[in-house]
């Protein structure tokens, strides 16, 4: 199982962790954000990273090389940070069929290999983990228009007036028909390639997407307090199971 792991960003608004260090070496808990990603993807079996670099590179490659506890790791890079989209098709050579998809500025602990049994068991296009955050932070992320039945109809990525507080998390399954859908997509209003904006083309396409809601928890480090905000759930993670 091949996974893609995002991981071009500068972490502008991680400064000043970011200011020596691309986005996903910035340490939780002593431990790097890719490095957790990695530890997570091996957790569910993959075999295979592929991971899309581009600011600060070459400290990404350098700290890694080409295999990570046994894993063979392949660079695809990234040279303009144009979204995630357009990351995500840095990979496409690379990529021989069904993948996972995780962003590098994530901590995880939840039910990833759920959206993977999903998918290959109901052979969907695409298969996401998703939670319920306060509507006041709903618009950080890629939100999800649901219909009556609970069905996602449409996803939007970063909009001013969220349609809901249910958002795309940061770890998905696609079959390599995402990729047609990300060379379909065109620059937004910030100037990006969006991943929801592909997925919404999967959907009024009429493939097969799955949702399945998060059991655990998942922080986005996007500042500085979210990672202080990680370490604390980490600690408590810890003491828990000794009370």
């Amino acid at each position: 199982m091949q996974a893609v792991v995002l991981a071009a960003g500068k972490g502008t608004r991680l400064r000043p962790l970011t200011e020596d260090r691309p986005k996903v070496l910035v340490e939780v808990d002593g431990t790097p954000l890719i490095e957790d990603v990695f530890d997570n993807l091996l957790s569910i079996g993959v075999t295979e990273l592929i991971v899309v670099v581009g600011y600060m590179k070459e400290k990404i490659i350098e700290r890694y090389g080409d295999e990570y506890e046994g894993v063979p790791i392949t660079y695809a890079h990234q040279r303009e940070q144009l979204g995630l989209a357009h990351a995500i098709l840095q990979a496409e050579p690379h990529i021989d069929d069904d993948f996972v998809l995780m962003l590098g500025d994530n901590v995880f602990r939840g039910n990833l290999g759920d959206v993977i049994n999903r998918q290959q068991e109901e052979r969907a296009d695409a298969a996401f983990l998703v939670e319920e955050v306060p509507y006041e932070d709903a618009s950080r992320y890629g939100v999800c228009d649901t219909n009556e039945y609970g069905e996602i109809v449409e996803v939007v990525e970063k909009p001013d007036e969220p349609p809901s507080n249910l958002v795309m998390t940061g770890f998905y399954t696609f079959t390599p028909a995402i990729f047609h859908a990300c060379h379909l997509v065109q620059p937004s209003d910030r100037g990006e390639y969006e991943l929801p904006d592909a997925i919404d083309l999967l959907i009024q396409s009429g493939r097969t997407i799955d949702a399945i809601r998060m059991d655990g928890w998942r922080i986005d480090v996007g500042y500085p307090e979210d990672r202080d905000r990680a370490e604390k759930r980490l600690d408590e993670q810890r003491v828990a199971p000794e009370q």
